[in-house]
């Protein structure tokens, strides 16, 4: 089974119906008994980074997350997902992240001509090391919405990079912890095969 945290933001519904689609039991929950029983656990997001972590802190799903962690159960961030996985963001002031990722979420700077936020399909160019975007070509397009990207303290801890006026990490990989910056769920087969890739990930 499969469990997509529920905690009163993200796109749930997609999310889960790539999974069915890909023929695994997948379930959205916010019950940390449902979380912790899972073989896999994704953490999807969208909207602004500390709303979001404060309705995480708030139920408490925070300490199920640093379980997970704990557990090596294989775990994946999706857009905003990805984010709070880092120590802190700088979005709309400072706010503390899950720290499981040391680094920083940090605003677009970039040249006028490049629209914030980031909408639509922008290229990957992948670690050809990474087990979560094996079998994808680099090159490959995927479907972007964001404002804010990650720093990475740790560059090994980088699956992908993006460029859109300035080049930034659109997926990380570390041990059994996965994220992506785009959405697998939105972005066609080749998403598709990135989320096949997590669930065929060993427990």
């Amino acid at each position: 089974m499969i469990a997509i945290i529920d905690y009163g933001m993200g796109n749930l519904a997609s999310v889960k119906n790539a999974f069915l689609k890909l023929g695994y039991e997948a379930m959205t929950t916010s019950r940390p008994e449902e979380i912790l029983k899972a073989e896999k656990v994704v953490l999807p997001g969208v909207g602004s980074f500390g709303d979001a972590i404060g309705n995480i802190r708030k139920l408490g799903i925070d300490q199920v997350i640093f379980e997970v962690v704990e557990r090596e159960t294989p775990l994946l961030g999706i857009c905003l997902g990805l984010q709070m996985l880092f120590t802190e963001s700088d979005e709309n002031g400072i706010h503390k992240g899950l720290d499981i990722i040391p680094g920083r979420v940090e605003k677009f700077q970039i040249p006028s001509q490049y629209k914030v936020p980031q909408i639509g399909w922008n290229s990957i160019q992948i670690n050809p090391a990474s087990r979560f975007l094996a079998g994808i070509p680099t090159g490959s397009y995927f479907y972007f919405v964001h404002s804010y990207y990650v720093v990475p303290e740790d560059e090994a801890v980088v699956a992908a990079r993006t460029d859109y006026g300035v080049s930034f990490v659109s997926a990380i990989e570390k041990g059994k912890i996965f994220a992506a910056q785009f959405h697998p769920e939105k972005s066609s087969e080749l998403g598709l095969k990135i989320l096949k890739n997590f669930g065929e990930m060993p427990t």
